[in-house]
């Protein structure tokens, strides 16, 4: 049987310290878990964890300018988790402290950071699965898929949103709902993990936010506002509109690394805004959806794409996507049940938009859908497949 994931719900009325150490506390085993999980990865890329809590650091100052609120209420997450602050920071800037080249076929050197990680007892997960060489190919295999559909498109006149979380499975244990509320008191819900801010959600006023990660040649160059910060601070906006508002306000402090956020608001409209070190840039839906994989589309953010792996399944998987949107053009619309059937499509075996576990892969390491979430934000309604989607239903968050 598939439970759905840990509800954690803040209470109102707290300091943003409070916040934190109420969300740590009712979070600790998962926070746990993700720096082990974590601390592991960056080895794999030859980053010890103390390595990474120090780069993490770096971004302290930057997180700060755009929200004053958010250290306090980190020093919070980690002293209810028993953590230290860095353990938070380095949660929170994974995806800037991994380097440029996370995605290609470029291999790192991991055994200093495992002698380094062990020395100071962090366990190495991979040794169950199948030792050092577990995690050599499995984090470029692919990543997350989304479709957003707009009023126009949908067969309710309402837009909707999409995605397909796809990460090592053995994450799944650390993910947790989060309803929370911001400085100004102005609610949010995410499916987040354990030690971390937020990640995919919906805002008060009905914002729709997700992430597919993309790879820059500059990520983590500089230290700007970490990805999950970006999504965070989204959280509190009320509209696409806003969200455009706030990503160009962000520019000025600059981006630490590459993502795409795909979002859908209560107001019918839905875009995917392309982040990077460089700048940002914005695909607008084509007849009336926008679907993403592992790439920048914006041609003025090309450049900015680092290298891939052969294996990455980001085209084949964009060009799956773009077959279930052509309904729409096709005459069709697109509602609850046709975004269910395309979080589910797995025509493109183990690289598919639904993506089971590779039996010849390890456990530990296997990378697959972790969960799969729908949102209509004009009702505020939020469903989550807490696992591969095509074996679970579809459950309707309170």
């Amino acid at each position: 049987m598939i439970f759905m994931f840990p509800l954690i719900k803040i209470s109102k009325s707290l300091s943003a310290y409070e916040r934190g150490l109420e969300f740590g506390k009712a979070s600790a085993l998962q926070a746990q878990h993700s720096r082990i999980t974590y601390a592991r990865l960056f080895a794999t890329c030859g980053i010890s964890w103390t390595q990474a809590c120090e780069r993490a650091n770096r971004y302290t100052q930057v997180i700060q300018a755009l929200d004053p609120a958010l250290i306090p209420e980190m020093q919070g997450m980690a002293d209810g988790a028993a953590l230290k602050l860095e353990d938070i920071l380095a949660l929170n800037c994974r995806t800037e402290i991994l380097p440029p080249n996370f995605l290609s076929d470029d291999t790192q050197e991991a055994a200093l950071a495992l002698m380094a990680n062990t020395a100071m007892g962090l366990p190495d997960w991979t040794l169950e699965a199948d030792g050092e060489n577990a995690l050599k190919d499995v984090w470029k295999e692919g990543e997350c898929t989304s479709l957003c559909v707009n009023a126009l498109g949908s067969a309710d006149g309402h837009a909707w949103f999409s995605q397909n979380w796809d990460w090592v499975g053995r994450q799944r244990p650390a993910l947790v709902i989060l309803q929370s509320y911001d400085e100004q008191g102005r609610t949010f819900t995410t499916l987040t993990e354990g030690g971390m801010l937020a990640k995919i959600g919906m805002s008060e006023g009905g914002l729709a936010i997700g992430l597919n990660i993309l790879r820059s040649v500059t990520d983590g160059a500089t230290p700007g506002v970490p990805v999950h910060v970006v999504l965070r601070h989204l959280l509190s906006c009320q509209s696409v509109a806003e969200a455009r508002l706030a990503l160009a306000r962000i520019q000025a402090l600059k981006f630490g690394a590459a993502s795409n956020i795909p979002v859908a608001d209560a107001m019918g409209e839905v875009a995917c805004f392309e982040i990077s070190p460089g700048g940002w840039d914005e695909v607008k839906p084509v007849d009336g959806c926008v679907v993403h994989t592992n790439h920048f589309l914006c041609e003025s953010l090309r450049d900015q794409q680092s290298p891939m792996g052969l294996a990455l399944s980001s085209t084949p998987r964009l060009i799956s996507g773009l077959r279930h949107a052509a309904a729409v053009k096709n005459g069709q619309r697109i509602g609850f049940e046709e975004l269910q059937n395309f979080l589910r499509d797995e025509s493109d075996g183990l690289w598919s938009i639904c993506r089971s576990p590779d039996p010849a892969i390890p456990p530990e390491a296997r990378v697959e859908s972790v969960a799969g979430i729908i949102m209509l934000p004009h009702t505020r309604s939020f469903w989550i497949a807490p696992n591969v989607p095509k074996l679970v239903a579809f459950e309707k968050i309170a």
